[in-house]
Protein backbone atom coordinates (compact mmCIF):
# COMPACT_ATOMS: atom_id res chain seq x y z
CA UNK A 1 0.00 0.00 0.00
CA UNK A 2 1.23 3.70 -0.73
CA UNK A 3 2.49 5.61 2.55
CA UNK A 4 0.25 8.31 1.85
CA UNK A 5 -2.87 5.83 1.90
CA UNK A 6 -1.37 4.07 4.85
CA UNK A 7 -1.34 7.92 6.48
CA UNK A 8 -5.19 8.01 5.55
CA UNK A 9 -6.35 4.46 7.31
CA UNK A 10 -4.25 2.47 8.86
CA UNK A 11 -6.75 -0.39 10.97
CA UNK A 12 -6.65 -3.71 8.89
CA UNK A 13 -10.41 -5.10 8.40
CA UNK A 14 -11.57 -7.77 10.07
CA UNK A 15 -12.43 -9.78 6.93
CA UNK A 16 -9.85 -8.64 4.28
CA UNK A 17 -6.55 -7.71 5.45
CA UNK A 18 -5.36 -6.41 1.80
CA UNK A 19 -8.68 -4.89 1.33
CA UNK A 20 -8.85 -0.62 1.85
CA UNK A 21 -12.43 -0.60 1.63
CA UNK A 22 -12.41 -3.05 4.94
CA UNK A 23 -10.24 -0.81 7.25
CA UNK A 24 -11.42 1.03 9.89
CA UNK A 25 -11.35 4.96 10.55
CA UNK A 26 -8.26 5.01 12.32
CA UNK A 27 -7.24 8.03 10.53
CA UNK A 28 -3.39 9.16 10.81
CA UNK A 29 -3.95 12.75 11.42
CA UNK A 30 -0.72 12.61 13.30
CA UNK A 31 1.27 12.86 10.03
CA UNK A 32 -1.79 14.22 7.47
CA UNK A 33 -1.61 17.43 9.37
CA UNK A 34 1.49 17.77 10.46
CA UNK A 35 1.25 16.28 13.56
CA UNK A 36 -1.14 18.38 15.52
CA UNK A 37 -3.53 15.89 16.51
CA UNK A 38 -4.76 17.03 20.29
CA UNK A 39 -5.47 14.43 22.98
CA UNK A 40 -8.80 14.37 22.45
CA UNK A 41 -8.72 13.65 19.20
CA UNK A 42 -6.48 10.48 19.73
CA UNK A 43 -8.88 9.28 22.76
CA UNK A 44 -11.58 9.69 20.34
CA UNK A 45 -9.52 7.13 18.05
CA UNK A 46 -9.24 4.63 20.37
CA UNK A 47 -12.70 4.64 21.52
CA UNK A 48 -13.81 4.03 17.94
CA UNK A 49 -11.54 1.05 17.73
CA UNK A 50 -13.86 -0.53 20.29
CA UNK A 51 -17.50 1.01 19.75
CA UNK A 52 -19.69 -0.95 17.90
CA UNK A 53 -17.83 -3.78 18.12
CA UNK A 54 -18.87 -7.39 19.42
CA UNK A 55 -17.33 -7.60 23.13
CA UNK A 56 -16.40 -11.41 24.16
CA UNK A 57 -14.19 -12.91 26.98
CA UNK A 58 -10.98 -14.28 26.79
CA UNK A 59 -9.13 -16.16 28.76
CA UNK A 60 -5.72 -14.63 29.36
CA UNK A 61 -4.05 -17.35 29.37
CA UNK A 62 -4.25 -17.35 25.66
CA UNK A 63 -3.05 -13.69 25.52
CA UNK A 64 0.34 -12.83 24.26
CA UNK A 65 1.83 -8.95 25.29
CA UNK A 66 2.44 -6.94 22.61
CA UNK A 67 5.51 -7.80 20.05
CA UNK A 68 6.76 -4.06 21.33
CA UNK A 69 7.17 -2.83 24.79
CA UNK A 70 6.26 0.43 25.59
CA UNK A 71 6.71 0.61 29.44
CA UNK A 72 9.98 0.29 31.48
CA UNK A 73 7.95 -1.21 34.58
CA UNK A 74 4.40 -0.76 35.85
CA UNK A 75 3.01 1.71 38.47
CA UNK A 76 2.65 -0.75 41.51
CA UNK A 77 0.11 1.64 42.85
CA UNK A 78 -2.41 2.56 39.77
CA UNK A 79 -2.07 -1.34 39.01
CA UNK A 80 -3.39 -2.13 42.42
CA UNK A 81 -5.92 0.59 42.27
CA UNK A 82 -7.55 -0.69 38.76
CA UNK A 83 -7.28 -4.36 40.19
CA UNK A 84 -9.43 -3.17 43.55
CA UNK A 85 -11.74 -1.37 40.89
CA UNK A 86 -12.12 -4.56 38.40
CA UNK A 87 -12.15 -6.61 41.51
CA UNK A 88 -15.28 -4.43 43.25
CA UNK A 89 -17.36 -4.19 40.08
CA UNK A 90 -16.35 -5.40 36.72
CA UNK A 91 -13.69 -4.68 33.60
CA UNK A 92 -15.86 -1.26 32.14
CA UNK A 93 -13.43 -1.20 29.21
CA UNK A 94 -12.32 -3.62 26.60
CA UNK A 95 -8.81 -4.22 25.74
CA UNK A 96 -8.01 -4.46 21.85
CA UNK A 97 -6.70 -7.40 20.42
CA UNK A 98 -5.56 -9.11 17.18
CA UNK A 99 -4.97 -12.40 16.34
CA UNK A 100 -1.29 -14.09 16.97
CA UNK A 101 0.06 -13.23 13.81
CA UNK A 102 2.00 -16.36 14.61
CA UNK A 103 0.30 -18.70 16.72
CA UNK A 104 -2.57 -20.60 15.99
CA UNK A 105 -5.69 -19.80 18.76
CA UNK A 106 -4.00 -17.12 20.53
CA UNK A 107 -4.19 -13.41 20.77
CA UNK A 108 -1.83 -10.26 20.99
CA UNK A 109 -2.47 -7.45 22.55
CA UNK A 110 -2.64 -4.26 20.84
CA UNK A 111 -3.47 -1.98 24.00
CA UNK A 112 -5.11 -2.81 27.97
CA UNK A 113 -2.21 -4.55 29.06
CA UNK A 114 -2.82 -3.73 32.86
CA UNK A 115 -6.45 -4.90 32.38
CA UNK A 116 -4.82 -8.54 31.06
CA UNK A 117 -3.03 -8.58 33.82
CA UNK A 118 -5.99 -7.82 36.26
CA UNK A 119 -7.74 -10.41 34.49
CA UNK A 120 -5.27 -12.99 35.17
CA UNK A 121 -4.61 -12.09 38.67
CA UNK A 122 -8.16 -11.94 39.54
CA UNK A 123 -8.56 -15.46 37.79
CA UNK A 124 -11.37 -13.72 35.36
CA UNK A 125 -11.87 -13.95 31.79
CA UNK A 126 -10.52 -10.49 29.88
CA UNK A 127 -13.49 -8.19 27.71
CA UNK A 128 -11.89 -8.01 24.69
CA UNK A 129 -12.82 -6.44 21.44
CA UNK A 130 -10.82 -8.56 18.61
CA UNK A 131 -9.70 -7.01 15.56
CA UNK A 132 -7.07 -8.42 12.47
CA UNK A 133 -4.36 -6.01 11.92
CA UNK A 134 -1.15 -5.72 10.54
CA UNK A 135 2.05 -4.74 12.08
CA UNK A 136 1.83 -1.13 11.61
CA UNK A 137 -1.54 -0.86 12.23
CA UNK A 138 -0.91 -2.39 15.66
CA UNK A 139 2.13 -0.06 16.13
CA UNK A 140 -0.12 3.13 15.45
CA UNK A 141 -2.80 2.02 17.51
CA UNK A 142 -0.66 1.08 20.33
CA UNK A 143 1.07 4.51 19.95
CA UNK A 144 -1.84 6.89 19.76
CA UNK A 145 -3.72 5.20 22.33
CA UNK A 146 -1.13 5.63 25.18
CA UNK A 147 -0.26 9.20 23.95
CA UNK A 148 -4.03 9.81 24.46
CA UNK A 149 -3.90 8.51 27.92
CA UNK A 150 -0.65 10.69 28.01
CA UNK A 151 0.72 8.80 30.93
CA UNK A 152 3.67 7.39 29.53
CA UNK A 153 7.76 9.51 29.92
CA UNK A 154 9.70 10.65 27.66
CA UNK A 155 12.47 8.18 27.94
CA UNK A 156 9.35 5.48 27.59
CA UNK A 157 8.01 6.72 24.21
CA UNK A 158 12.06 7.06 22.83
CA UNK A 159 12.64 3.81 24.26
CA UNK A 160 9.58 2.75 22.29
CA UNK A 161 10.70 4.59 19.33
CA UNK A 162 13.77 3.30 19.05
CA UNK A 163 12.54 -0.71 19.76
CA UNK A 164 10.21 0.35 16.30
CA UNK A 165 13.00 1.54 14.42
CA UNK A 166 14.99 -0.99 15.59
CA UNK A 167 12.25 -3.71 13.58
CA UNK A 168 12.22 -1.99 10.87
CA UNK A 169 9.39 0.55 10.87
CA UNK A 170 9.62 3.61 8.79
CA UNK A 171 10.20 6.85 10.51
CA UNK A 172 6.78 8.21 8.86
CA UNK A 173 4.77 5.57 11.09
CA UNK A 174 6.59 6.24 14.54
CA UNK A 175 5.73 9.32 13.75
CA UNK A 176 2.23 8.98 13.41
CA UNK A 177 2.09 6.74 16.55
CA UNK A 178 3.80 9.08 18.81
CA UNK A 179 2.01 12.19 17.48
CA UNK A 180 5.70 13.72 17.24
CA UNK A 181 7.29 15.91 14.19
CA UNK A 182 10.86 14.61 12.78
CA UNK A 183 12.70 16.66 14.99
CA UNK A 184 11.20 15.47 18.33
CA UNK A 185 11.94 12.01 16.57
CA UNK A 186 15.63 12.69 15.96
CA UNK A 187 15.86 14.30 19.38
CA UNK A 188 14.26 11.03 21.16
CA UNK A 189 16.40 8.43 18.83
CA UNK A 190 19.52 10.46 19.70
CA UNK A 191 18.83 9.84 23.41
CA UNK A 192 17.66 5.98 23.32
CA UNK A 193 20.66 5.73 21.41
CA UNK A 194 23.47 7.23 23.52
CA UNK A 195 22.40 6.57 26.75
CA UNK A 196 23.07 2.73 27.32
CA UNK A 197 19.42 0.97 27.69
CA UNK A 198 21.11 -0.80 31.20
CA UNK A 199 21.33 2.41 32.79
CA UNK A 200 17.89 4.01 31.12
CA UNK A 201 16.41 0.47 32.56
CA UNK A 202 17.77 0.49 36.64
CA UNK A 203 16.59 4.12 36.17
CA UNK A 204 12.90 3.58 35.27
CA UNK A 205 10.27 5.60 33.80
CA UNK A 206 11.28 8.60 35.51
CA UNK A 207 7.40 10.17 34.60
CA UNK A 208 8.71 13.87 35.82
CA UNK A 209 11.84 14.10 33.60
CA UNK A 210 11.41 15.37 31.21
CA UNK A 211 13.35 15.89 27.48
CA UNK A 212 15.91 18.89 27.86
CA UNK A 213 17.12 16.93 31.62
CA UNK A 214 17.43 13.66 29.66
CA UNK A 215 19.27 15.22 26.43
CA UNK A 216 21.68 16.79 29.05
CA UNK A 217 22.32 13.52 30.96
CA UNK A 218 22.67 12.19 27.28
CA UNK A 219 25.86 14.25 27.17
CA UNK A 220 27.04 13.89 30.58
CA UNK A 221 26.42 10.00 29.92
CA UNK A 222 27.99 10.00 26.69
CA UNK A 223 31.82 10.96 28.07
CA UNK A 224 33.73 7.92 28.49
CA UNK A 225 35.38 8.78 31.67
CA UNK A 226 31.40 8.62 33.38
CA UNK A 227 31.09 5.29 32.56
CA UNK A 228 33.06 3.50 35.52
CA UNK A 229 31.05 6.52 37.78
CA UNK A 230 27.51 5.03 36.21
CA UNK A 231 28.58 1.89 36.95
CA UNK A 232 29.50 2.47 41.02
CA UNK A 233 26.32 4.56 41.60
CA UNK A 234 24.09 2.48 39.76
CA UNK A 235 25.48 -0.58 41.97
CA UNK A 236 25.47 0.72 45.13
CA UNK A 237 23.10 -0.90 47.42
CA UNK A 238 20.78 2.25 48.03
CA UNK A 239 20.42 3.14 44.14
CA UNK A 240 16.89 0.58 43.88
CA UNK A 241 15.79 1.45 46.85
CA UNK A 242 15.07 5.49 45.53
CA UNK A 243 12.01 6.13 42.96
CA UNK A 244 12.72 6.56 39.36
CA UNK A 245 12.88 10.28 39.62
CA UNK A 246 14.83 10.30 42.25
CA UNK A 247 17.50 7.81 40.62
CA UNK A 248 17.91 9.57 37.77
CA UNK A 249 18.29 13.11 39.79
CA UNK A 250 21.12 11.06 41.86
CA UNK A 251 22.54 9.95 38.51
CA UNK A 252 22.68 13.13 37.14
CA UNK A 253 24.03 15.39 40.05
CA UNK A 254 26.91 12.80 40.14
CA UNK A 255 27.49 12.98 36.61
CA UNK A 256 27.58 16.99 36.87
CA UNK A 257 30.15 17.23 39.84
CA UNK A 258 32.50 14.84 37.90
CA UNK A 259 31.95 17.63 35.08
CA UNK A 260 32.74 20.30 37.48
CA UNK A 261 35.71 18.71 38.72
CA UNK A 262 39.10 19.68 38.02
CA UNK A 263 40.74 17.66 35.74
CA UNK A 264 42.93 15.28 37.30
CA UNK A 265 47.32 16.16 36.34
CA UNK A 266 49.32 13.15 35.45
CA UNK A 267 51.99 12.22 36.85
CA UNK A 268 54.89 13.76 34.99
CA UNK A 269 52.45 17.04 34.65
CA UNK A 270 52.61 17.57 38.49
CA UNK A 271 55.33 20.19 39.53
CA UNK A 272 58.37 18.29 42.01
CA UNK A 273 59.98 20.95 43.64
CA UNK A 274 62.74 19.98 46.77
CA UNK A 275 64.44 22.42 49.28
CA UNK A 276 68.61 23.09 49.40
CA UNK A 277 70.09 24.76 52.19
CA UNK A 278 73.88 25.07 52.73
CA UNK A 279 76.47 27.32 54.43
CA UNK A 280 74.57 27.14 57.89
CA UNK A 281 71.66 28.64 56.03
CA UNK A 282 73.22 31.50 54.40
CA UNK A 283 72.24 29.85 51.03
CA UNK A 284 68.91 28.47 50.34
CA UNK A 285 67.22 27.42 47.24
CA UNK A 286 63.85 25.99 46.05
CA UNK A 287 64.68 23.75 43.22
CA UNK A 288 61.60 22.70 41.04
CA UNK A 289 60.83 20.59 37.83
CA UNK A 290 57.16 21.23 36.21
CA UNK A 291 56.95 18.99 32.17
CA UNK A 292 60.27 20.46 30.44
CA UNK A 293 60.73 23.43 32.87
CA UNK A 294 63.34 23.31 35.56
CA UNK A 295 63.64 26.63 37.98
CA UNK A 296 66.21 27.28 40.56
CA UNK A 297 65.07 30.05 43.05
CA UNK A 298 67.61 31.40 45.71
CA UNK A 299 66.94 33.28 49.15
CA UNK A 300 69.07 34.48 51.62
CA UNK A 301 72.36 36.03 52.94
CA UNK A 302 74.58 34.78 50.24
CA UNK A 303 71.64 34.27 47.18
CA UNK A 304 72.80 37.16 44.87
CA UNK A 305 76.47 36.55 45.14
CA UNK A 306 76.42 32.41 44.40
CA UNK A 307 73.68 33.09 41.84
CA UNK A 308 76.12 35.30 39.96
CA UNK A 309 78.71 33.09 40.72
CA UNK A 310 76.42 30.20 39.14
CA UNK A 311 75.40 31.95 36.22
CA UNK A 312 79.25 32.58 34.89
CA UNK A 313 79.86 28.31 35.47
CA UNK A 314 76.75 27.65 32.77
CA UNK A 315 78.74 27.40 30.29
CA UNK A 316 81.30 25.19 31.77
CA UNK A 317 78.87 22.98 33.63
CA UNK A 318 76.62 22.25 30.22
CA UNK A 319 79.86 21.12 28.86
CA UNK A 320 80.55 18.80 31.76
CA UNK A 321 76.83 17.34 31.64
CA UNK A 322 77.85 16.30 27.88
CA UNK A 323 80.79 14.59 28.77
CA UNK A 324 78.95 12.57 31.29
CA UNK A 325 76.35 11.96 28.85
CA UNK A 326 78.45 10.77 25.82
CA UNK A 327 80.84 8.85 28.44
CA UNK A 328 77.29 7.03 30.01
CA UNK A 329 75.94 5.98 26.67
CA UNK A 330 79.66 4.55 25.65
CA UNK A 331 79.22 2.18 28.36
Amino acid sequence: MARKDLLKSVMVGSSDQSNDSGRSDYAMRGASKSMKVSIDSLAENSKRLLEGETIVEIDPELIDVSFVSDRLSDDDDAFNELMASIAAGRQDTPVLLRPHPKLDSRYMIVFGHRRVRVALALGRKVRAVVKPMDDVAHVLAQGQENTARADLSFIEKALFAKSLLDMGQAKDVIQSALTIDGTLLSRMLSVAQTVPRSVIERIGPAKQIGRDRWEDFKKLASEPANEKLLETAIADGGFQDLDSDSRFELLHSKLSEAGRAPKRKSARSIPQKRTWTAGKGRIKGVIGRSGKAYNISLTAQDSAEFGDFLSGQLDKLYGDFLAKKEEQSDQ
